[in-house]
């Protein structure tokens, strides 16, 4: 690290601690040359991911998104607070796991329903009539046939 006052290369960390609700870290640096001393803080610098949306218009990745998704399609179902939330990380984890900028929601959709599908088949079925946007009962019958063919 640079000094900020003489512009010497070589600075040593005395001091280091979490800062912004463990965010960041904030380092206490020394100038090895002229001794002055000076605060760095550091920060995860993470992508902003952009959801592809199917008519390709573009708009920033929401998590709750996901979360109003698979709450609607779990509603009145047996199915925990805590498997929601799970399902939801599990979902977003693999997203960023992915390192891409941009995502097809597609891909967001197919991971869901993958995780549906090992919770609760209604769910799933739920889930899978408003994302596949099934135009009549042939469409939403062949979704179940796959299903209970499994």
């Amino acid at each position: 690290m640079r000094c900020p006052y003489c512009g010497h290369e070589n600075t040593r960390v005395i001091d280091s601690r979490p800062a912004e609700e463990n965010n960041s870290i904030r380092r206490r640096r020394v100038c090895d040359e002229c001794n002055k001393r000076f605060t760095t803080y550091e920060k995860v610098e993470t992508i902003p991911l952009i959801i592809i949306k199917k008519d390709n218009n573009r708009e920033s990745y929401n998590r709750e998104k996901i979360e109003s998704g698979v709450m609607k399609a779990c509603h009145k179902r047996p199915i925990s607070a805590d498997q929601l939330t799970g399902i939801v990380d599990e979902v977003e984890t693999e997203i960023y796991a992915r390192e891409e900028k941009e995502i097809p929601s597609t891909v967001i959709g197919e991971l869901i329903m993958d995780k549906l599908k090992d919770i609760d088949t209604v769910a799933y079925v739920r889930f899978a009539s408003v994302y596949r946007e099934f135009k009549d009962i042939n469409t939403f019958m062949d979704e179940l046939k796959k299903v209970l063919d499994k």
